[in-house]
């Protein structure tokens, strides 16, 4: 396999200042919803689920106790859906901008659809990690990446129409036999904890703690990165930007350090959170479980 550096042209020159640009202002906005209402519903669901511990308790106390933390709970997932249907919006709309066909939207060589590169960098990767292979030359988007992406279309199919479905039962009862709340309230309390505990080792790992990306990843809060962590993490993608020459064309200005501190603090502070809902939910489920 031919390896990553033959493939990637030399790195560009670009002062300091100029990074490029990743994601939108509305990607960002979105994400940092996302991230608000979907811990919020963690807090607030686990202590729900786990409500005969003690720890649960205290958590609901903070909330202004297990009715109030109901109220947080639905609450952030109108939130969450709202960032949802913003999302579908504004896919239509990039669709309509490129003026391409559905089929050239879905499948195009940089959306978030799997194709056959992502087999082929996974089984790459999978090389890689036992030192049998080159690290794989990842595109714009990686497998992961779209494993994550497409994991929240999921999520809004089950956890969420199970979830309106608790919400409003007399009116889902008119359409559903009424034995159907007691299988949503097991789909949605199951899903989610799969969702919760999925989101805070597997993803959090994946964006944050690799060691390439340790401590913190920020790209996704700033929506810049410097143009040689682009050549590192996305050698393709940087190919393709400099062979057509449209790399300038992406450079913004880089945000200044107390911005990049504010922004640190608020990813810590969600990571932490995050991993220390995770070490309570073992807890109880290895010492407490009903």
């Amino acid at each position: 396999m031919t390896s990553p550096e033959e493939k990637t042209p030399p790195a560009m020159e670009i002062p300091e200042d100029r990074h490029y640009m990743r994601f939108s202002r509305l990607n960002r906005l979105l994400h940092v919803l996302m991230i608000v209402s979907f811990i919020s519903l963690a807090l607030t669901g686990m202590s729900l689920k786990f409500s005969y511990t003690t720890w649960a308790a205290v958590m609901s106390r903070f909330f202004g106790g297990f009715e109030s933390a109901g109220y947080v709970h639905r609450f952030a997932a109108a939130v969450m859906i709202g960032v949802f249907i913003t999302h579908i919006i504004d896919l239509f709309r990039r669709k309509k901008q490129d003026g391409v066909s559905w089929r050239g939207f879905i499948f195009g060589k940089n959306s978030m659809m799997f194709n056959k590169k992502d087999l082929q960098d996974l089984i790459a990767s999978v090389k890689w990690f036992i030192g049998k292979g080159e690290r794989p030359p990842y595109s714009r988007w990686t497998y992961w990446e779209k494993f994550d992406y497409f994991a929240v279309f999921w999520g809004m199919m089950v956890i969420g129409s199970t979830g309106l479905t608790l919400w409003f039962p007399e009116l889902f009862t008119k359409v559903f036999p009424g034995w159907m709340i007691n299988i949503a309230s097991i789909i949605h309390s199951d899903e989610a904890l799969l969702a919760v505990g999925f989101i805070f080792t597997v993803h959090f790992f994946n964006t944050h703690l690799r060691p390439e990306k340790f401590p913190m990843d920020t790209v996704i809060f700033t929506g810049r990165m410097s143009v040689e962590e682009l050549a590192e993490d996305k050698p393709a993608e940087y190919a393709e930007l400099v062979e057509s020459g449209t790399l300038e064309k992406n450079l913004v200005e880089a945000y200044p350090p107390i911005v990049i501190r504010a922004i640190r603090f608020f990813g810590w502070t969600a990571v932490a959170l995050g991993l220390g809902m995770v070490g309570l939910i073992i807890y109880g489920m290895v010492f407490a479980y009903r």
